[in-house]
Formats: structure tokens, sequence, C-alpha cells
């Protein structure tokens, strides 16, 4: 794998014991996130979503697959090779601020936390952030913060060491719409700035809306894709597609259907017993990936 991408996920798999039972929470993950691209994540609850954010984050191994960051496979780096990423190359802003900060210090003392050792000229990048949201001079220690000014606070935390991932898990699911996109004012123009990758994980359509693609999750894959420039199906590894949430309910789980090349680049599904022209047609692009339709189904939750 090439350094320069963010994140490769190829056939990522993980699953945990529950009450006895065997619970797959990831069943074959492909993702690939370029250098300095921002992704949302986005699915319904118990999609995987977090379970992949902790994953790429180095707290969860995953039970099968690759998941590299920059070039190392966290399914078998070492623990010292992973806390030398979470210093550095990875960037944390986990769910609930005060998971992020140093609730006794103030803002300043946080940055300085987050940066360690390294010379006090790294702090330019967390203060960029607070001077935005007249936040550098406040000595008020984070706890008695605001919600508001405590996402900000982490927001910097996570982005003074210039990480070159960024992972947020739900960055603005305390803020409302005024705070929120001033928050993502702050994250887009920071990151694009200093071209940092980000990978976020939220359930709001416009948080999602401000990254450059949209990854939609479900049952434990990926499911579909939205960029500017459309919404796609995702052609899994081993030869899966899933359909648009919005055909599921005519498609039954276990439906026979007959899959066929009627054109270069364009695939007919028909279901078992149908006609010719009964059945739910998909169109692929040469690159392997089925165009959904414009309003296709939305598994956002």
């Amino acid at each position: 794998m090439s350094d320069d991408l963010a994140l490769l996920c190829r056939g990522l798999v993980h699953v945990y014991r529950e009450a006895g039972t065997d619970v797959a929470a990831l069943r074959g993950v492909d993702l690939v996130v370029p250098g300095a691209q921002r992704v949302a994540v986005l699915g319904p609850s118990g999609s995987g979503k977090s379970t992949l954010l902790s994953i790429v984050a180095g707290v969860t191994r995953p039970s099968a697959g690759r998941a590299e960051v920059f070039g190392t496979d966290l399914a078998t780096a070492s623990a010292a090779t992973v806390r030398r990423l979470r210093r550095g190359t990875l960037g944390l802003m986990m769910q609930g601020a005060p998971a992020n900060l140093l609730l006794h210090d103030d803002a300043l003392g946080n940055l300085a936390w987050a940066v360690g050792s390294r010379a006090r000229d790294d702090l330019r990048v967390g203060r960029r952030v607070l001077r935005a949201t007249g936040l550098a001079g406040d000595r008020r220690p984070v706890g008695q913060l605001t919600p508001t000014e405590q996402q900000v606070v982490a927001l910097a935390v996570a982005l003074a060491p210039r990480p070159r991932l960024l992972l947020a898990d739900e960055p603005t699911s305390r803020l409302g719409p005024v705070a929120r996109d001033a928050l993502l004012d702050l994250l887009v123009e920071t990151t694009d700035a200093s071209g940092t990758a980000v990978l976020v994980v939220t359930h709001d359509d416009a948080v999602a809306a401000r990254m450059q693609r949209m990854v939609h999750l479900r049952d434990g894959r990926v499911g579909e894709e939205a960029t500017a420039e459309g919404r796609w199906s995702v052609v899994g590894t081993d030869g899966s597609l899933q359909l648009p949430q919005a055909l599921r309910a005519d498609w039954a789980d276990g439906s026979l259907v007959s899959v066929e090349e009627v054109a270069p680049g364009e695939l007919r599904v028909r279901r078992a017993g149908a006609g010719a022209g009964a059945g739910a047609g998909s169109r692929a692009d040469a690159g392997g990936r089925a165009s959904v339709p414009a309003d296709g189904g939305d598994d956002r939750g």
C-alpha cells in the first residue's frame, strides 16, 4: 500500500462475544480514504460505524482482514507502534468532549498536554482553533465550559499535534444547528489548510454534507457511497452488492435472481421467474460500481 493513503480497509471483519453468542459487527468492510480527503461514515445503530472507528483508532483489534493507516497495518502492529500512531499520525475526537479533555485544566493547558514534549510552536494549530472562537485567553477549567465550548477545545486538542488523519465520533452530537455549523466551519477550514484527512462517524446529514464522501454502512458492510457526482452501490471484494434500501421491501432476503451483462458496463438483475422487463435493473460503470437511482434508499439514522 502507498503511504499517501490515509486509510485502506480490505475484508475487515470484527466479531465479539455477547451473552455467549458471537456477533459480527463488521462483515468484510472495504474502504479507501486518500490523504487529505474528508469522509463521513453513516448508518443505522448497530451497522458497525463505531466499531470501524475504534479499529482505525487502534483501540480494537480486528478479527480478520486489513486496516492500514498510512501503510501501518493495525491488525498486526505492536502496541508501541499503535502508541506512536496515536501520538502524532492519528488525531482522536471521541464521542463526548470530556472523554478527550483534562477537565481540571484550561484550554491552553489541554493543548500543551496534547503535544507533550514537542516544541511549543506546535501549539499554533490548536491556538488557531481557540482564537477563532474567543477561547484562546479563557483560563477557566474546561469542566466549567459550556458543551459547545468543550467541543471546540476537543477539536483543538485533536488537531494540535497536526495529525495526518483526524477521527471524530459524533463530534456535534450535543450542539444546536448554529454551534454545529460553526464547529464544522472550523473543522473543514483547519483540515483543508493542513492537508489532514478526516473520518467522521455521524447520524447528522448536515455533518455528512460537509464531507467530500459519504459512506453508508449497513449490516457491517459498505453498502453505498455518495459524492458530489452521485450516489453509488459498492461491489465488495467477495463480489457482493447490496440493494438500495428503498428496494429491499420488494426484494426479500433469499430472493433468487439472475445477473447478466447486457452491454459493456451495464448489468441487468432479474427476479427468478420474471419476464423481460419485469425485474429491477442496475447500471454499473466499468470500475464495478453499480449506480443507485437518485431517489434511492437512505439508511442514515
